[in-house]
């Protein structure tokens, strides 16, 4: 059965509000890295929809155990490179030579990406970022239409001014996404963020450098097979949906080991951290 590229992760306790965006012809597109970006893409795909899907037994549980499990399957070198590592991405936190990279692909209107940022991510950041082991990187990928979009170009306009994480907390907090993401509530949580310019902030968020951005992000995120959101990579390691800490703590600590004994950080990592 083909499986959709526009099927977002529904929220915890009701239904989305908005539409998922569909992606163009182009973002159905493959990224070319390498033989295996098909394999994986399929992969990430498959592991999308079945954490997805409304009729599945696996819908919203740790519908990847599968994959996590063993520290050499799943990995995919491939989708390890998308790791931007560069110590000036506002969008990014941690050591830019960390062992282990985890990039996100989230909409600020997800559900299940509110339930990870609250309830899995600030331990992630305290056990595992704190002491170098990890670094996340956040990639827009909007998929619930305009107010999606526009709350990817407010949250890449607050990072020019350095409160991105500011900001993806205040965004992310219990009940503000209920309230909608307009224009004067987006300028409003950039003030809440610490967000020091707001003038500055707005002519950012409107932009072309700021859709193009998210463009490259949400292109980026299609290309390698997600469907949904949050879709995570670990070290080349696909994980879709806002799995249990358990599985994020089991992937980052295969990751690390692994690296550590075949040093896949490699000279790249270290001139990123330069």
């Amino acid at each position: 059965m083909p499986i959709s590229t526009s099927r977002p992760t529904p929220k915890p306790s009701r239904k989305p509000t908005a539409k998922p965006r569909k992606p163009t012809a182009k973002s159905r597109k493959p990224l070319v890295y390498g033989a295996g970006i098909v394999a994986a893409a399929a992969l990430f795909g498959y592991v999308s929809y079945r954490a997805t899907a409304p009729d599945s037994p696996d819908s919203g549980s740790a519908a990847i155990a599968d994959v996590t499990a063993d520290p050499e399957a799943g990995v995919y070198p491939e989708l390890a490179k998308l790791a931007r590592r560069d110590a000036g991405d506002k969008l990014a936190q941690g050591r830019a030579d960390a062992p282990v990279v985890l990039i996100e692909y989230a909409d600020f209107k997800c559900g299940y990406c509110a339930k990870f940022a609250r309830d899995t991510e600030p331990a992630l950041v305290k056990k595992y970022v704190d002491n170098g082991t990890l670094r996340i990187e956040w990639r827009n990928f909007p998929i619930f239409g305009a107010e999606s979009e526009a709350a990817a170009r407010a949250s890449w306009a607050a990072g020019r001014q350095g409160r991105f994480w500011q900001f993806h907390r205040a965004a992310y907090a219990e009940g503000v996404n209920e309230k909608g993401f307009g224009r004067d509530r987006l300028k409003a949580l950039a003030q809440q963020a610490g967000v020091a310019d707001l003038d500055r902030f707005q002519a950012d968020a409107d932009g072309a450098a700021a859709t193009a951005a998210v463009s490259r992000d949400q292109e980026q995120g299609y290309g390698i097979g997600a469907t949904s959101t949050p879709s995570f990579l670990i070290n080349g390691r696909p994980i879709a949906g806002a799995q249990s800490a358990r599985t994020f703590t089991q992937a980052i600590e295969q990751a690390a080991k692994r690296a550590k004994i075949t040093g896949d950080a490699g000279e790249d990592a270290k001139g990123a951290a330069k």
